[in-house]
């Protein structure tokens, strides 16, 4: 096909002409010009910006596009996607420890509605007598697992295989005690699975408290229990021997 003006390019492609001339702009999308001054593109560019756009579609920032673009320029497929690996990897922890924070907001903000529903409906004005908010306590809603039951619903191989997934998930995890528990410091990339297995187990063991924040790179777990939960807080949380 003969070289195309931007109007044709962005018709095929469903790019806006002004995203075009953006793009070359950023270096991203090369153009030749006509005596008279108009950009004209070779089939190529098509490819180009599907990658283009494959790329935006998993998070990447328009500087390390460039890059990618460079080797898949003239690079082989595996250096390709060797340069995508560690990136799409980093934008997964990110996203992971998002969910996670969200998952954890969600989770306060649905107990909050629940200890809200079982306030007494007063008809004087709010004060710290209301409970909910208590000086220092806008935000506070009852630690339901100090007045759970310490009992463990599951049994057998299926107590056996959540021991394992946790060992698995915690595997060289940075132990530290803290008062009714333990801090565990791990990587960002296993928010996600921490947090899925912290679901799974407050469903079994309600008398365990989990409290996850993400800090960088870092994913900090604090567990908590009563110190008649102490032994299987253990159990769980170290390693073995």
């Amino acid at each position: 096909m003969s070289a195309m003006r931007i109007s044709r390019l962005a018709e095929r492609t469903g790019v806006p002409a002004t995203t075009l001339r953006y793009y070359g702009a950023a270096g991203l999308l090369p153009a030749a010009r006509t005596a008279s001054g108009y950009r004209v593109y070779g089939e190529d560019a098509v490819e180009r910006l599907e990658f283009i756009g494959a790329a935006k579609h998993l998070g990447l920032p328009l500087e390390e596009i460039a890059e990618l673009l460079s080797v898949w320029e003239s690079g082989a497929c595996r250096e390709v996607k060797a340069e995508l690996r560690p990136r799409i990897a980093a934008r997964l922890a990110a996203a992971e420890g998002r969910a996670a924070e969200l998952a954890a907001f969600t989770a306060g903000l649905r107990a909050a509605l629940e200890h809200l529903a079982a306030l007494p409906d007063r008809t004087g004005r709010c004060d710290p007598g209301c409970g909910f908010l208590a000086p220092g306590r806008a935000t506070a809603v009852p630690e339901r697992w100090r007045a759970a039951a310490v009992a463990c619903s599951l049994g057998g191989g299926a107590r056996e295989e959540r021991v394992a997934a946790w060992r698995r998930a915690l595997d060289g995890a940075r132990r530290v005690e803290i008062p009714e528990g333990l801090r565990l410091t791990l990587p960002a990339a296993r928010a996600a699975t921490v947090a899925g297995l912290a679901a799974d187990e407050q469903g079994c063991c309600p008398f365990l408290d989990f409290r996850l924040h993400l800090d960088g790179p870092d994913l900090h777990l604090e567990v908590r229990a009563p110190a008649e939960g102490a032994a299987l807080l253990t159990e769980l949380f170290t390693p073995a021997a």
